[in-house]
């Protein structure tokens, strides 16, 4: 399932002009969608920039979302920089590709698929690693930050669900048409 080819497919991508391009076009997508939110408290926001990573990673992969997840946090930061730099923050976009990629790339699109990548992503990626930074960064216990962001990441889960259940459903023809994705069951998404 995640063998050696696997992880050569979605790696070789960045070599291919046409996912290279894509990719590019992602990347900026992401910086510039990352640039628009809703802050919500310290280092805490909404945003819809998970939707285009989650695309992105259906697409080229878990490996050639995790560099893509990289370069974006680090253009991202040049661009509009909010806040120091920090390391830990390019991990947890690199991270949130890698879990989408793994849960999406050469697989067929069902419902319970975005659910289970979107519950890791909430759970693993914003609220574990994003208050361990967070607390790290700006000196408060890390109990705060978790309690915040476990907050808002559990009211908003159904939405983003949602949200990534309709972009996938309106896409998919498109999609597999360009030969981007596999082609799912059928569409509506199934809950398989």
């Amino acid at each position: 399932m995640f063998s050696k080819s696997y992880w050569h497919s979605s790696f070789h991508k960045l070599r291919e002009p046409k996912y290279l391009a894509l990719t590019a076009g992602f990347i900026a997508m992401k910086i510039v969608l990352g640039s628009i939110y809703i802050p919500v408290a310290e280092n805490l926001r909404i945003g819809i920039t998970f939707m285009i990573v989650a695309l992105e990673a259906a697409i080229i992969g878990p490996g050639a979302g995790m560099i893509s997840g990289a370069v974006t946090d680090l253009l991202g930061f040049a661009i509009f920089p909010n806040g120091p730099f920090f390391a830990g923050y390019t991990l947890t976009a690199m991270a949130g590709e890698l879990i989408y990629g793994l849960c999406f790339y050469q697989k067929k699109m069902t419902v319970l698929r975005i659910i289970i990548a979107k519950v890791l992503n909430n759970y693993l990626v914003n609220v574990l690693l994003g208050s361990l930074w967070s607390a790290m960064l700006y000196s408060k216990a890390y109990i705060v930050y978790a309690t915040a962001s476990l907050i808002k990441n559990t009211l908003l889960l159904p939405v983003e669900i949602a949200l990534l259940v309709v972009i996938f459903n309106l896409l998919a023809h498109f999609l597999v048409h360009r030969k981007l994705i596999p082609e799912p069951d059928k569409v509506p998404l199934p809950l398989k």
